[in-house]
């Protein structure tokens, strides 16, 4: 059966970046009504393990002149203006990431013969892929394939696609692409669920190209897949579209539940893939908050300290659903190794309560 490979993973982020406690204010002011509520806005801000956060959404640096919030229609537009502005920016992103997969590999846009588009905060069509295909000169006849509204986990379940591509025909050279745009589905009220999600979510795009062909530079090889749910967790992160926007349901129970979930999922996946978990040297743990790494590394069987990247990467970004985990494999790819073969674990959650994993290998050239 043919192996197939990463040859390159490139992110990109929309120009508005935002301090944590610039936000963490700014919301005390927007959201919080009393004393109680602004202290609790304070605590999660300040306890959250973000640095940083991206947006295509400027009203929270400038209220003078604002797009999308605070315009009339107050924290609450509709979801049609919503989505307006994914359809306007999310292409930019979308296109950026692929011109950077193509400038940064070996591979020219007559070579790419399969395109995976993945996201879960809009939706538009002719989308994503026909821009692609229309601004990178791809052939027309490429295959074209969209993951949508599966939430944080979504990347996964692409690699896994790409990887039957390539072992059903090892001419085949796949370009995935993640874009989020979490933030114009900020909702602008003490909801726990909202004062959370408000808290960790980003935007931010991250893809990467995937072949049989071995590559020259250090690379992922894509060994096995598995999945997992835990259905106590149903009603605790979920995803639906509401008259102003989409609708997140994150409980703080999350963190519980994972912990509770893990171990046996983890028992599973070791199981599936034929090794030892000390065969294990790198974790890519999608990291969907402070206190879901806390627990994970804390309560369960992963060992303490292995989720610095993903501590990076949500400090540095915070939360961009799908995208995310792709960061954190970029990361843990552009580290300099010194062995020829890293066995990698990458994992990410999300509604349902789905556990998606991939089992890769880091190869050193």
């Amino acid at each position: 059966m043919n192996s197939a490979y990463i040859h390159s993973i490139e992110t990109a982020v929309p120009e508005f970046k935002y301090q944590q406690t610039e936000l963490r204010d700014i919301m005390k002011d927007v959201v919080g009504s009393t004393k109680r509520e602004k202290r609790i806005i304070h605590h999660l801000y300040s306890n959250s393990g973000i640095d940083t956060r991206y947006s295509v959404v400027d009203d929270f640096k400038d209220r003078k002149s604002p797009k999308l919030f605070f315009n009339g229609q107050g924290a609450t537009p509709g979801t049609k203006s919503r989505n307006d502005l994914y359809i306007q920016q999310g292409r930019k992103l979308f296109v950026e990431v692929a011109k950077k997969l193509l400038k940064n590999s070996d591979f020219k846009a007559a070579d790419i013969t399969h395109l995976v588009t993945v996201s879960c905060t809009g939706f538009y069509a002719p989308g994503p892929d026909f821009d692609i295909i229309e601004s990178l000169g791809l052939n027309p006849s490429v295959e074209r394939y969209h993951l949508g509204f599966m939430g944080c986990y979504a990347s996964i379940p692409a690699l896994k696609m790409a990887r039957q591509f390539c072992q059903a025909d090892e001419k085949s050279t796949v370009l995935v692409v993640s874009v989020e745009l979490c933030s114009i589905h900020f909702q602008a009220n003490t909801q726990m669920d909202n004062l959370l999600s408000s808290t960790v979510f980003a935007d931010g795009g991250a893809g990467v190209i995937i072949s049989s062909k071995m590559p020259e530079k250090q690379s992922f090889r894509l060994d096995g897949f598995a999945s997992s749910i835990n259905k106590k967790g149903a009603d605790d992160m979920a995803w639906s579209i509401g008259d102003t926007g989409f609708n997140m349901i994150l409980s703080n129970y999350i963190p519980d539940l994972l912990k509770e979930g893990m171990d046996d999922f983890l028992l599973d996946v070791i199981n599936q893939f034929k090794i030892s978990q000390d065969e294990i040297e790198q974790w890519a743990i999608h990291p969907g908050g402070k206190a879901i790494l806390d627990k994970l590394e804390s309560s369960t069987s992963i060992p303490k300290g292995t989720a610095g990247s993903s501590r990076k990467v949500l400090s540095k970004y915070g939360n961009m659903s799908s995208a995310t985990i792709l960061f954190v494999l970029k990361e843990l790819l552009d580290q300099t190794s010194d062995k020829p073969e890293k066995k990698t674990l990458a994992m990410s959650f999300g509604p349902g309560l789905t556990l998606e994993s991939a089992l890769l290998s880091k190869i050193t050239r």
